[in-house]
């Protein structure tokens, strides 16, 4: 067999391996939406069956017990009491209405049991819903999903919006057609591993984030690539190194970082419209939009920053990041306060 004959074998095999392993995706696909549509009616079942019952108080938990444990001995493990009353509260987290059942041929789910099961126990429906749209457009992981819940994605977000734009959020996901909707503050950046007040410095946060790019992908948002660290500029034979750079695809874009530890000053945002102007003069091609900076803060002053930049800016933004995990009473309670 000569190589070229080779090659062509192992092309050949190559396209059927993709082909079968696109098929047993779809097959995966298939079998975990069946499975989803199954426990949503088994939901409903109980729910109308309790409803018959409603005089009898014991009546809703016997139910459940003798069911689990008819279920499992026909079907095997799966059917617990405590499962079952998972798929109960699948059912009036999804249902229509209190009053009015929702029909299968209504229902749209996409993801996995797995991730109802995380979204069932966010009781607020708008957030909920944002939730369930983004794990669904951008094909987040469980794992993915538990980490913009805990780190309050959805709050996080609505805090830069009006009421409008906060309902949007819950009907659409988060939709970025300009630089501000990709912005997020603070941004959350607990897979660093510090502790809250723990002493570091610029470098070391820098070296944890390209540790963890993974993760700092995922907290940047929709349509980030890395480009580069400390990416070194030259302007009249001096040299300047920016932190980091990225690309977002959505706003074509280039998208500068710089890392400041402790308050902003002033300086920092010249010295990143440096970086940005730079950029756009002679990095970014001419169908590409401007270029965006971003500078993350330990703390910044709102009015600094509103009167060093000019009153039509939309490419420099400042925005404060912490190293834990953000409470989301306090959050809500800030977009309350705004409001």
């Amino acid at each position: 067999m000569n190589k070229i004959e080779k090659n062509t074998q192992v092309y050949f095999y190559n396209k059927i391996s993709d082909l079968l392993k696109e098929a047993r995706k779809s097959i995966v696909r298939t079998v975990n939406r069946t499975m989803v549509y199954t426990y949503f009616e088994i939901g409903r079942m109980i729910v109308e069956e309790e409803q018959n019952g409603k005089e009898r108080a014991e009546y809703g938990k016997h139910l459940l017990e003798e069911l689990s444990k008819r279920l499992k001995s026909e079907f095997g493990k799966g059917f617990s009491v405590d499962n079952l009353e998972n798929m109960r509260k699948f059912y009036t987290a999804y249902s229509i209405s209190e009053t009015a059942s929702r029909k299968l041929d209504m229902l749209d789910f996409q993801l996995g049991w797995s991730h109802y099961l995380k979204l069932i126990r966010i009781e607020d429906k708008a957030e909920r819903k944002f939730y369930e749209i983004e794990a669904t457009q951008n094909n987040w992981s469980l794992r993915e999903l538990r980490r913009q819940c805990d780190s309050a994605l959805y709050q996080r977000l609505a805090l830069s919006k009006d009421k409008s734009a906060v309902k949007e959020l819950s009907e659409k996901g988060q939709i970025i057609e300009k630089p501000k909707d990709a912005l997020k503050d603070p941004y959350v950046l607990e897979f660093v591993g510090f502790p809250e007040n723990k002493i570091y410095s610029e470098t070391e946060l820098e070296q944890k984030l390209i540790d963890k790019l993974e993760h700092f992908l995922l907290e940047l948002g929709k349509g980030y690539a890395f480009i580069a660290r400390q990416n070194r500029i030259t302007i009249d034979e001096k040299h300047f190194r920016i932190d980091l750079v990225f690309y977002n695809r959505i706003l074509k874009s280039f998208v500068l970082i710089d890392l400041k530890i402790g308050e902003l000053r002033h300086q920092d945002i010249g010295q990143l419209q440096m970086y940005v102007n730079y950029y756009d003069r002679f990095v970014k091609l001419e169908e590409e939009n401007k270029t965006i900076g971003i500078i993350l803060c330990q703390d910044k002053s709102e009015t600094l920053v509103e009167i060093t930049l000019p009153e039509d800016n939309e490419q420099i933004f400042a925005s404060k990041y912490q190293t834990v995990l953000p409470s989301k009473e306090d959050l809500k309670q800030l977009i309350e306060n705004k409001e």
